[in-house]
């Protein structure tokens, strides 16, 4: 029989809203989008070990899912490293990011990312923010990211680059470079557009993807392919990246392997055969 995380134990067990929940949304109270599988929160929380296990998110950055059953519902963990998830520390959101139920407990500042990609986005269903180090220096020099091998093939549509001075000016105050709020949150999903990853300049990335496995599958070749064409650009002389057609097409191959790679990965992480 399928175990389902009801309403109750999604608002007080799998709930603890975000760090900086200020007066006004702690009054709003937003119903719940309803029960959630306990096998697709399974997911979740080995979504934010395996980054960190790969690389991609280390004490910071975070992982989120749309609400299966209410697409104006994501799911995201406590304020908390994300190796050190459980299930028990996942909170639901609307999408303006206020709790459903907070229970005490904190979250994320930046959380606005996920609740305005996912206003902006109806496609997606999952969104990874991280400060994957090799990408860094993509968002703050005039090389553009390029898909550098079949792997990252996802990254020929393009990789924009969020400028924050541009939407909350110099300084950003409070936010001091952070997405803290839905404004700063609407800008950066309008910089992604219909691109699966966006870099922040000084900052880190989003990534996006259909489900939670392409999300994080992307959000590690993001970081592998920052690597491998910064040794390219260091190598001299022009380079030849992946072609449209080319990325676009083994994309669609590799989103229909993901099972391979997310077995091995959750498997290492959570000891799931």
């Amino acid at each position: 029989m399928t175990r389902l995380l009801g309403a109750g134990a999604l608002a007080a067990g799998i709930m603890w809203c975000a760090s900086s929940v200020g007066p006004a949304a702690a009054q709003t109270s937003p119903t719940s989008g309803g029960p959630v599988d306990a096998a697709i929160i399974e997911d979740l929380v080995a979504a934010g070990r395996i980054l960190a296990d790969q690389g991609v998110l280390d004490a910071f950055g975070h992982v989120s899912i749309r609400h299966p059953a209410n697409p104006n519902r994501y799911l995201l963990s406590r304020n908390l490293a994300p190796a050190l998830v459980t299930a028990e520390d996942i909170i639901e959101y609307d999408l303006d990011s206020n709790p459903v139920n907070a229970n005490g407990r904190s979250g994320f500042l930046e959380r606005f990312i996920h609740g305005e990609i996912y206003k902006a986005r109806p496609d997606v269903k999952a969104a990874v923010h991280s400060h994957s180090p090799a990408v860094i220096p993509f968002g703050i020099s005039q090389m553009p990211m390029r898909a550098t091998y079949h792997m990252a093939g996802f990254l020929v549509a393009g990789v924009p680059v969020f400028e924050i001075r541009n939407a909350g000016g110099m300084t950003n105050m409070p936010g001091n470079m952070l997405v803290r709020n839905g404004a700063l949150g609407k800008a950066l999903a309008e910089t992604l557009g219909d691109k699966p990853v966006a870099l922040m300049r000084g900052h880190g990335n989003v990534v996006v993807g259909p489900n939670v496995q392409i999300a994080v599958y992307r959000a590690v070749y993001t970081e592998i392919n920052a690597r491998l064409q910064t040794i390219a650009i260091a190598m001299g002389g022009p380079l030849n990246f992946l072609e449209k057609e080319e990325g676009e097409h083994i994309d669609q191959a590799i989103q229909s392997q993901i099972a391979r790679p997310w077995a091995l990965w959750k498997q290492k992480v959570m000891g799931s055969k």
